[in-house]
């Protein structure tokens, strides 16, 4: 797989994160990775530089003689993204995925050339650091090959399931998102020890290896988390006192009504394309 030559259309935070990631765990080397973004989005390419990726602002010599082209722009601009493409997929017939918000399987193979192989994917920004909890969706003409080959890409920078493309907007409100809200809660549970007088570095420390370790207590037992609460939830003692705030404090309904907004929100991108 390090052969892989991959062209990143945009190189903004995910891009960057799955160029990272893809490289740190050898699915591709740098010098096979290229990059493409505008003039005004220099900076941007400047970090895939420190990579040791190839960059551009001409989406056309990003996707040229490449065996996939990941598309990592805002759903407004992918309509002249795709126009640019189609030269270059008519040629070299790249495997062409997307994390653009919103614009369909169907969005896609109607602009490019027919029967371009397509694939939707939904990961996070943990893939930077090979964490990522990733979703793809195949199109109409993208072979079951394609499928491993994606499954393996996203699976050297996580987890990573295929699912319906009807899942999509939810994945993105639950693990595309997903990052920011464990931000909040982290950087809170932080605050709450510093509050109760922990030095602010120990407090973040304590906090983020706290989430970590019980997200991976979920993950290796398959046990579920309410279980797992309950098991660190004394009769009496100060755990289910701390419980018992947050339930006051509606945190489950909290975070229940971000995924829905954010997957609304999904929803109302790909219906006001």
């Amino acid at each position: 797989m390090a052969a892989l030559r991959i062209g990143f259309i945009g190189a903004g935070n995910m891009a960057q994160a799955l160029a990272k990631g893809f490289i740190s765990a050898g699915v591709a080397k740098p010098e096979n990775l290229v990059a493409s973004s505008p003039p005004a989005d220099e900076h941007l390419l400047q970090q895939m530089k420190v990579l040791g990726c190839t960059t551009t602002h001409n989406n056309q010599e990003a996707a040229a003689d490449t065996d996939i082209v990941v598309i990592c722009v805002k759903p407004n601009i992918i309509g002249q993204v795709l126009r640019d493409l189609h030269p270059c997929v008519t040629l070299s017939r790249p495997l062409v995925t997307s994390v653009a918000l919103g614009v369909t399987l169907a969005d896609i193979e109607t602009a490019l050339p027919p029967e371009s192989r397509v694939i939707r994917v939904m990961p996070n920004t943990p893939a930077l650091v090979q964490m990522a909890a990733s979703v793809f969706a195949k199109g109409r003409h993208a072979t079951l090959d394609d499928a491993r080959l994606t499954h393996r890409m996203l699976s050297a920078v996580g987890e990573c399931d295929e699912v319906p493309e009807t899942f999509l907007d939810a994945a993105t409100g639950l693990s595309g998102s997903g990052p920011a809200y464990m931000y909040v809660a982290l950087e809170a549970l932080a605050d709450g020890g510093v509050k109760m007088g922990l030095p602010r570095s120990l407090a973040l420390k304590l906090a983020a290896q706290t989430m970590m370790g019980s997200a991976k207590m979920v993950l290796a037992t398959g046990k579920h988390p309410g279980q797992l609460k309950d098991d660190v939830c004394s009769p009496g003692g100060c755990t289910i006192q701390g419980v018992h705030t947050l339930e006051r404090a509606c945190l489950r309904a909290a975070l229940i009504d971000a995924v829905q907004t954010a997957t609304a929100t999904s929803i109302s991108a790909a219906a006001g394309k």
